[in-house]
């Protein structure tokens, strides 16, 4: 199945080639492999809010425009809403719907298995404290630490809730025995901050070999993320 012609669709094409674009960088970058991991960003079709999104199980290299799925955003969730493409939307697409039902301020998601952040995301003490303000830039993701999501299996109702608590006034988290997610105002922004959560991830995880860091005091990381407010989308 193509997807639907639209009187948006000329838009709609640069989109879904941003999107690809975004999503192969990522494997360029070695934040994703194979068919890990996923993007949307949000896009209206005539008075419809929706996303587009990756499909499920197709590594990028081998994804075409036309391979990416829309699908509406949904407000009554007792039935899945109906994606519109050839293929399959990423199995992981609650969470990207979930988050734009739920917060006007997102319009892009990046899920990626950055090694990393995955790798941190194992942690125990990662799991119940999260990613702490070893850094300022820590702050980048909208608090004085990364929240980690509970461990929920793939592609459930469960992991999306879990995520979108991680999230709440945040714009990254990791999640538990899987990976991250960010998010922001433009799919640069959430790429940007993607590429950002793994280097501080990286990072911290090279500061645990040499004996593990000191923090930044609480008041610190306040300023930083009023600070940020202004210096980032």
């Amino acid at each position: 199945m193509s997807p639907t012609p639209t009187a948006d669709r000329p838009a709609e094409d640069d989109v879904r080639r941003a999107l690809l674009d975004a999503a192969r960088s990522l494997d360029r970058l070695g934040l994703n492999h194979g068919s890990a991991g996923n993007l949307s960003v949000r896009w209206h079709r005539g008075g419809s809010d929706g996303l587009l999104v990756t499909p499920s199980a197709l590594p990028c290299d081998r994804c075409t425009t036309d391979d990416l799925v829309w699908m509406p955003i949904v407000a009554d969730r007792s039935h899945d809403p109906r994606p519109d493409g050839r293929r399959r939307p990423s199995s992981e697409w609650r969470f990207h719907h979930d988050l734009y039902a739920h917060r006007d301020d997102v319009h892009a998601v990046v899920h990626t298995h950055a090694p990393h952040c995955t790798a941190l995301a194992c942690l125990p003490s990662i799991q119940r404290d999260g990613l702490p303000a070893f850094h300022y830039m820590v702050a980048a993701a909208g608090g004085g630490d990364v929240r980690c999501a509970p461990y929920a299996t793939f592609g459930t109702q469960a992991l999306s809730d879990h995520a979108l608590a991680a999230l709440e006034g945040r714009r990254a988290c990791l999640l538990a025995h899987h990976g991250m997610i960010a998010v922001g105002a433009t799919l640069e922004a959430a790429m940007a901050l993607a590429v950002e959560l793994e280097w501080l991830a990286r990072t911290y995880a090279l500061a645990l070999s040499l004996g593990g860091p000191a923090t930044l005091p609480a008041e610190e990381m306040a300023r930083v993320v009023e600070r940020f407010r202004d210096y980032r989308p």
